[in-house]
């Protein structure tokens, strides 16, 4: 008999704010869909050329850890190996986490493209990979949300938890390297974030909610790891519980349409209801 809680599938859950994202909802109740490119730590972290001071170990968390944390937790999870850049991983991952629970009810689109020409000027970019950010970080979620939109239409009910950026809204005045981004990230960003008020027009007639979360400037272990040099400083970043925080509150609402189709700015959020549940 299949399990009757609800059940969320995330990507990008080995670390950041997707592991965030877990916990929280895991703390909720909600079973859990892992997906990440990291498994168990066996897959080395491939950096970026642009990082100027690399080194050969791999970055904190994978989704073997983050499946122990949530079951400590009293929660089920399941691990499922999803590189957004690799088409052919997309539908098995959605498969997969509907033969292990018989349902899915929230997808966390939190991953993202991790590579080379996040920090470089236009000029210095291979089109072939804003390419790549164009699939990781809007067709494949898009994917995702179609491959879900046929359970959400037989269970009667979905939602979507876009993890959007202000990139995508306002360009920094700083430097690309020195607290600046590269082009790539702002305009797939912005396209990842408009989805959200187009597809909410959409499917409010499956009473499929979608909703975009702004998380602000949040400290991952990439951010601390590799980023510092860049002019980001993970010391005066939010933590990963507060975009979690949201997400989970977000995911338990009475009435998530009341959320749906808009973009909303994770710390403000988080202050106006970190000691408030949407559902009592």
């Amino acid at each position: 008999m299949a399990d009757t809680r609800k059940v969320a599938f995330i990507t990008g859950a080995s670390r950041g704010i997707g592991r965030g994202c877990a916990l929280e909802l895991a703390k909720r109740g909600f079973d859990l869909v892992l997906t990440a490119r990291t498994v168990t730590g066996a897959e080395r972290y491939e950096h970026s050329p642009t990082v100027k001071k690399s080194t050969d170990a791999p970055l904190p968390g994978t989704l073997e850890q983050t499946a122990a944390e949530v079951r400590e937790l009293g929660v089920q999870a399941h691990v499922v190996k999803l590189d957004l850049a690799r088409r052919e991983d997309w539908a098995p991952a959605v498969e997969s986490g509907m033969q292990r629970f018989g349902r899915l009810d929230v997808l966390v689109n939190n991953g993202r493209y991790i590579g080379p020409g996040h920090m470089d000027p236009f000029e210095d970019t291979p089109l072939e990979l804003i390419e790549q950010m164009f699939l990781c970080n809007v067709f494949a979620p898009l994917a995702l949300i179609k491959l879900c939109l046929h359970i959400w239409k037989r269970q009667g009910a979905g939602m979507v938890i876009n993890i959007t950026s202000s990139a995508g809204q306002t360009e920094t005045p700083q430097p690309i390297g020195q607290g600046g981004w590269g082009l790539g990230y702002s305009i797939t960003k912005a396209a990842f974030s408009r989805m959200v008020a187009g597809l909410a027009k959409e499917l409010r007639q499956h009473n499929v909610a979608v909703i975009g979360l702004m998380p602000g400037f949040v400290g991952t272990e990439r951010m601390a790891v590799e980023l510092g040099e860049f002019g980001f400083d993970a010391s005066k970043a939010l933590p990963v519980e507060n975009p979690g925080h949201v997400c989970a509150m977000l995911a338990t609402a009475k009435d998530p349409m009341h959320f749906s189709g808009r973009d909303l700015r994770g710390p403000e959020m988080y202050l106006a209801h970190s000691l408030l549940r949407f559902d009592d």
